[in-house]
């Protein structure tokens, strides 16, 4: 495979606590069908995405991307900040 080309997951989120230094927590929530009714269900689940400069603030909308474990619970990277909360 080429360098460019990038493998890891990516998500699209947003942003729930900022109260730790370098993390970040971000809600991600997807839409899924029940089996049996049809009617879909919000799932949300939470992740702990590093920050390196302590940009984001509570509100925003980020892009996460997988990355190696960086501590004992984030495993995730915030890449860009899509947008900011008003």
């Amino acid at each position: 495979m080429s360098e460019n080309s990038s493998t890891r997951k990516t998500q699209l989120g947003c942003v729930k606590s900022n109260s730790m230094d370098k993390t970040v927590v971000v809600t991600v929530e997807r839409k899924v069908k029940h089996k049996l009714y049809g009617k879909y269900i919000r799932r949300r689940v939470s992740y702990m995405a590093h920050d390196e400069a302590n940009e984001c603030k509570v509100g925003d909308t980020v892009l996460i991307e997988e990355c190696r474990p960086l501590s004992r619970h984030k495993r995730w990277l915030v890449r860009t900040i899509v947008q900011r909360a008003v």
